[in-house]
């Protein structure tokens, strides 16, 4: 599938996006490999899940960024959405009677509260991977003298946010997405990410309850922990399998061969499969975006539009209140030439 991107590779500003996340198979599987590989040393596989960590957080940027691509960029999001009711029974914090509407300042924190998990996944990969350094993290620990209880809190806190302001990205979004299938493209991204998550806690919670037997032999010695991280890396290592096949429908290459074909049905000139891979991987895109979402600029459009939107409702509410006593006025009038 990755292959049939690059050769057909017509449109790159989205299948840069598309390959890069199309990598989470190989790469989660190749990873769960290796760690099963080397699971009779405690230390290892921490090392190898930290890899899969930050890629994790990379596609989670780059499948926003690829809604993005689809919308036609930030601008074209707004002024389709802008003023359009957001569901109460999304919208936690805010009860029925309120009314709630999208605006530049309700999209800006969803997807800042989606950023914040590519932030907070590495950051906090990279303390794991200090702590187990320093013999203060072992999976599957909750003791509080462990990091192991703090990294899980601060993970669960994250994941929980990024999949709640995803969802309400979605359903801002879906009628604008229906073209390309979103449904499943977002479930194969959240399920992936946000469920391995949750299933490698789930076990660690099972080996702690003894649900998970310890491995008690002479030649195998782990420690704590250890076993419920081996059932989560072979499971992945399944489950990729499946993942493999969903992705190949959720993100075809097919929509972009008729792209790369001349006017006799023959294949146009395209760059190589090295070339478009080079492409694929430069980060340029990902700092220019960096550089855009968190200069002291935008921030600043972002509120000068917040307040514009402001302005224009209350003038809204002026000219309504206006035209409600110019009609008062004409009453008044008639009655009085009436007598």
């Amino acid at each position: 599938q990755i292959y049939m991107h690059l050769r057909y590779y017509s449109s790159p500003n989205e299948q840069r996006h598309i390959v890069r996340i199309l990598f989470i198979v190989p790469i989660y599987a190749f990873d769960s490999w290796l760690s099963l590989l080397f699971f009779t040393n405690d230390q290892y596989y921490v090392y190898f899940d930290t890899v899969r960590d930050c890629y994790e957080a990379f596609v989670i940027y780059n499948f926003l960024s690829l809604c993005y691509e689809y919308l036609g960029g930030e601008s074209a999001i707004m002024s389709e959405i802008r003023g359009k009711p957001i569901d109460s029974a999304l919208w936690l914090g805010h009860t029925c009677v309120v009314a709630m509407y999208w605006s530049v300042q309700s999209v800006s924190v969803c997807i800042n509260a989606t950023l914040q998990f590519c932030v907070v996944k590495p950051l906090m990969a990279m303390i794991t991977v200090i702590l187990q350094a320093f013999g203060k993290y072992r999976d599957g620990d909750f003791n509080v003298a462990s990091g192991y209880l703090y990294v899980t809190i601060v993970y669960n806190i994250s994941v929980s946010l990024a999949l709640y302001a995803l969802f309400l990205f979605y359903f801002a979004t879906r009628e604008l997405l229906s073209p390309y299938s979103p449904l499943l493209k977002f479930f194969m991204v959240k399920s992936v990410i946000f469920l391995s998550f949750w299933q490698g806690m789930l076990l660690a919670i099972l080996e702690k309850c003894g649900a998970i037997p310890q491995i008690s032999s002479p030649e195998v010695s782990v420690g704590e922990g250890t076993v419920a991280a081996g059932y989560q890396n072979f499971i992945i290592c399944v489950e990729m399998f499946f993942a493999a096949l969903a992705l190949r429908h959720a993100f075809t290459y097919t929509v972009y061969v008729d792209k790369r074909l001349d006017s006799q049905g023959r294949c146009a000139p395209m760059k190589s499969i090295s070339s478009s891979l080079k492409e694929t991987m430069n980060p340029g895109d990902i700092v220019q975006d960096a550089i855009h979402n968190f200069s002291p600029a935008y921030q600043q459009y972002t509120q000068q539009a917040t307040l514009e939107q402001r302005s224009g409702h209350a003038a809204a509410r002026t000219l309504s209140a206006a035209s409600a006593r110019d009609n008062e006025k004409t009453l008044l009038l008639s009655s009085d030439d009436e007598f």
